[in-house]
Formats: C-alpha cells, sequence, structure tokens
C-alpha cells in the first residue's frame, strides 16, 4: 500500500483538526500508515460488529484463530481496520471525557499514524479477560501468541519500552505479509 497525496492532505487535516503537533510525531519518528484500499470480512468483534481486514491478513487472522481453537485457546477479534475518520473521532471521544491529548497519544496513534488504517493489524482478546488490558500477557492466549503467532504472520508491536512511545499492548498484533517462496 503506498500512500497518496490526498491522503497525506486528509492526515494533515485530521492532526489540525485534533491540535496535534507534528513536531511530535516527527520525535517520536511514527511511520505514517497508508489506509487500506482493499477490505474483507474477517469476523464478528467482541462488541457484535463485522470487523474487517486486508485480504490476506483477513485469511491469515482466521486460520491463526482455527488453529489456536485446535489448540485449546480461544482468541476473540477485538478490533481491526479503523479509518482515519474513526481514529479521529476515537481520540475526539476520549478528549471530550476530560483525557489530555498527550495521555491519549500514548495509547492511540494519531490519525494517519494507526496500524489500524493498514487493515494489518489486530487487537485480541479472550475469553475471561477484560479487553485492551495489560492483564491479557497473563492468559492462555498471549502465551499461544507468542509461541505461535509469527508462524501466521502476526507480530507484537508494541512491547514494552518499544521504540514509538507507546504504552505496552499485549493485545496488538500486525500481519507481516511474507514473500511467496517458489516450490
Amino acid at each position: 500500500m503506498r500512500v497518496t497525496r490526498e491522503y497525506s492532505r486528509r492526515v494533515r487535516a485530521a492532526l489540525r483538526e485534533l491540535g496535534v503537533d507534528a513536531a511530535a510525531i516527527d520525535s517520536r519518528k511514527l511511520p505514517l500508515e497508508a489506509e487500506a484500499r482493499r477490505l474483507w470480512f474477517a469476523g464478528l468483534g467482541t462488541d457484535g460488529r463485522d470487523k474487517f481486514l486486508a485480504p490476506g491478513a483477513a485469511r491469515a487472522w482466521r486460520s491463526m484463530r482455527e488453529r489456536a481453537l485446535r489448540d485449546g485457546v480461544e482468541l476473540l477479534l477485538v478490533s481491526a481496520f479503523r479509518s482515519l475518520e474513526f481514529q479521529v473521532a476515537l481520540i475526539k471521544i476520549k478528549r471530550d471525557k476530560g483525557r489530555p491529548l498527550e495521555e491519549i497519544l500514548k495509547v492511540n496513534a494519531p490519525p494517519g499514524y494507526s496500524e489500524h488504517h493498514t487493515g494489518c493489524a489486530v487487537d485480541i482478546g479472550t475469553p475471561g479477560c477484560p479487553p485492551l488490558e495489560e492483564a491479557f500477557e497473563q492468559t492462555p492466549a498471549f502465551a499461544w501468541l507468542q509461541a505461535n503467532a509469527e508462524r501466521h504472520g502476526f507480530r507484537l508491536s508494541y512491547p514494552r519500552n518499544n521504540k514509538y512511545g507507546y504504552l505496552y499492548e499485549p493485545w496488538h498484533w500486525r500481519w507481516h505479509a511474507r514473500a511467496e517462496r517458489p516450490g
């Protein structure tokens, strides 16, 4: 996926709307993430809504989830693709509840910089664990992901003390397309 001039314009407008300082993004060296153009149904989210991913990521997610289930581990889809506009709305909701923008941006990427825009990132939960909580790292689901996610092309994006300055997110995994190997 590539970033178009129009998309860059939309990102700059979204950042201005929220009052996000471009220097803060530059200092963290956040990569601009292109928005997925093709999406496939990936399954129902824990909120009961349809979730979508880029085609390769959707196939890999379903395969990984089925493999985990065969191994006795249930992976739940909490979040998947998010549009630029959805990211703006998410940040506005938190800001309107009185949270400082600097605090919000340690958990939520600025619009244009979220891996969820690519359609290749998933937030994963499991029964019995509140979604999007650090406690997820204490679950059999997290242990299974650490041992098996890479085989399905998924990697933990934001480990402790990650280079982008995000808080630790044991639930957030991104699919990375693997080059096809000749037969």
